[in-house]
């Protein structure tokens, strides 16, 4: 079974309790429609679980195939700069069928945040630093798709829908 390489810190962004009894990475790509059905069980799972459940979303985008999942995942970094990462992250999936420059631009002016300010950073690459770290710990930890979901550092290789995702956390919550 394949191990998180990359141990969750504080670079990571995380929701959910910060202590929660188990953490749940995801490796996810902006544009993926998988990752878009993931997301939806994630905020449910999130729900179900309260603060037992950190769940940390890593950038994995997949530009060959998605051309948008870079400049979203930076725009979702710009806006987490400003402390506006999960509203964008959100916005992002909930709008995915719409990616594209105009839409992040949109997205960041809904959320108070500087159009001016976002095109600059992604003209400059300013966050794809990050996007890229995060990319290389995927691979670092066998990540070769998305979502790729860890549960408590092991890989998850069941499937993703609600059901799966909460029988797999529950089955570690109360392990010590």
């Amino acid at each position: 079974m394949a191990e998180l390489r990359v141990p969750v810190s504080a670079a990571d962004h995380i929701r959910g309790g910060a202590d929660g009894r188990v953490v749940l990475v995801e490796y996810g790509d902006y544009e993926c429609p998988y990752c878009r059905l993931a997301h939806v069980q994630v905020l449910r799972l999130g729900k179900h679980f309260g603060d037992d459940l950190t769940y940390v979303f890593r950038h994995f985008p997949l530009t060959e195939i998605h051309p948008q999942a870079g400049p979203a995942a930076e725009a979702a970094e710009f806006a987490g700069a400003h402390g506006q990462f999960w509203a964008m992250h959100d916005a992002i999936y909930a709008h995915q069928d719409q990616l594209s420059l105009l839409f992040l631009m949109d997205a960041a002016r809904a959320l108070g945040l500087s159009e001016r300010s976002l095109e600059a950073a992604l003209a400059m690459n300013t966050y794809a630093p990050k996007v890229a770290q995060d990319f290389q710990g995927g691979i670092r930890s066998g990540v070769n798709g998305t979502p790729t979901f860890f549960i408590n550092g092991h890989r998850h290789d069941g499937p993703f829908d609600y059901q799966h995702l909460a029988d797999a956390i529950q089955s570690v919550r109360f392990r010590h």
